[in-house]
């Protein structure tokens, strides 16, 4: 069966960290439909961990309307081609301050397959020192904090932490220790 094909595209929405587009599509069977997608730079989740211990960041998640505990991650705006390992490394210093002597790919993640083209790359940092962070102007009220795994495991447990991208990671982080 062929893939859904794209006819026409036209933008809608722009600013300095997402586009949003309207897609005219011919489905398998010919039929026309559409599709909105959410376009972003792809992204890096950082699991620092240190003697047992991981890193998270806590901030106030404005869609959410809520503060919430996750590993360090971002994307630069507008920046389609940076290489993941840069982008991990540059995210893990400017939330937290922290420095990897050495950076592992776990796994890759996809936010929302079907209404978003950004991807995740999952690192596993490790040999950390520790430094001042250079946090965004967005990211001002974040909190870094060391938290023991089975803390962590007990915050994903009761719901302290939600975030889907952190779960996810930690999943992948696991699964790298059992190989």
């Amino acid at each position: 069966m062929k893939p859904i094909i794209q006819v026409s595209s036209r933008e809608v929405y722009r600013n300095k960290w997402m586009s949003v587009r309207e897609d005219a599509v011919r489905r398998p069977d010919g039929s026309d439909g559409i599709f909105g997608v959410v376009d972003r730079p792809d992204y890096a989740v950082v699991i620092a961990v240190r003697d047992d211990r991981v890193a998270l960041v806590e901030q106030y998640r404005y869609p959410m309307g809520a503060r919430r505990w996750e590993f360090p991650m971002g994307t630069v705006p507008g920046d389609y081609d940076i290489d993941p390992a840069d982008l991990a490394a540059r995210e893990l210093r400017e939330e937290t301050g922290l420095t990897a002597g050495s950076l592992v790919v776990l796994g890759r993640l996809d936010v929302a397959p079907g209404i978003m083209s950004q991807r995740g790359w999952v690192f596993l940092a490790t040999d950390i020192t520790e430094g001042e962070h250079d946090r965004e102007h967005e990211e001002q009220d974040m909190h870094f904090e060391w938290f023991d795994r089975s803390q962590f495991e007990e915050m994903v447990r009761t719901g302290v932490i939600t975030d889907a991208q952190s779960i996810a990671a930690y999943g992948q982080l696991l699964l790298h220790e059992r190989s």
